[in-house]
C-alpha cells in the first residue's frame, strides 16, 4: 500500500483499538495519555495497516460498481480465468513493524513502498515456493521516519496437493 496522505486521527485510533479488542487507555483518554511517556494518544502497534483504506488503488478496498473481495459467489467476488495471477496461489506469510517513535494522533503519514529481499524454497506439496518482501516506510508530516513495515508474501508454483493418507 502506498497512501499519499494518511491522517492519524484520535477517533480512528479509538475505533481501531476497539476492533482489535485493546482497551488500553493510552489509545482513547487524552488526559491519561498526556501523563504517559508518549505524552499523548498513540496508535496501537499494527495501526499503520489502516493506511490501506486511504489508498484508492488498494486491491481489497471496495470500489463502487465493481466486484471486490467478499462481494460475490466466489471467495474473492472476482471471477478469474484459470492461471490468472500465476499457476499457483499466493498468501500473506509474515508482517513485521519497526517503530522509530510512537505514532501519535495528529500525525499525517505518507507511505512509500520498496521491494525487499526475494528467495525460493522447495515445497513438499505445492512445488517451488517464491518468497518476496515488501518494505513500506511511513514518514510523518516533517518527513521523519516513524514506522518501517516489512511484509512477506509467498507464491506457490501450483496448487497444493492433498497430503498422502496414512495407513
Amino acid at each position: 500500500m502506498a497512501a499519499k496522505h494518511f491522517p492519524v486521527q484520535s477517533g480512528h485510533i479509538l475505533m481501531f483499538a476497539r476492533a482489535v479488542g485493546d482497551d488500553n487507555r493510552v489509545y482513547a483518554d487524552e488526559a491519561y495519555a498526556r501523563d504517559t511517556e508518549a505524552g499523548g494518544i498513540i496508535a496501537p502497534p499494527t495501526f499503520v495497516q489502516a493506511a490501506a483504506q486511504f489508498d484508492p488503488d488498494y486491491p481489497l478496498r471496495p470500489k463502487i460498481g465493481q466486484p471486490w473481495f467478499g462481494s460475490g459467489k466466489t471467495a474473492s467476488g472476482v471471477d478469474r480465468p484459470p492461471g490468472a495471477g500465476g499457476a499457483g496461489g499466493g498468501l500473506h506469510a509474515e508482517q513485521h513493524f519497526e517503530y522509530h517513535r510512537p505514532l501519535m494522533a495528529g500525525d499525517v503519514l505518507t507511505a512509500v513502498n520498496r521491494p525487499g529481499e526475494t528467495w525460493e524454497k522447495e515445497g513438499r506439496r505445492s512445488g517451488r515456493l517464491k518468497f518476496s518482501e515488501l518494505i513500506t516506510e511511513y514518514r510523518d508530516q516533517k518527513g521523519e521516519l516513524v514506522v518501517t513495515a516489512r511484509s512477506v508474501s509467498v507464491f506457490t508454483e501450483r496448487a497444493a496437493s492433498a497430503p498422502a493418507e496414512r495407513s
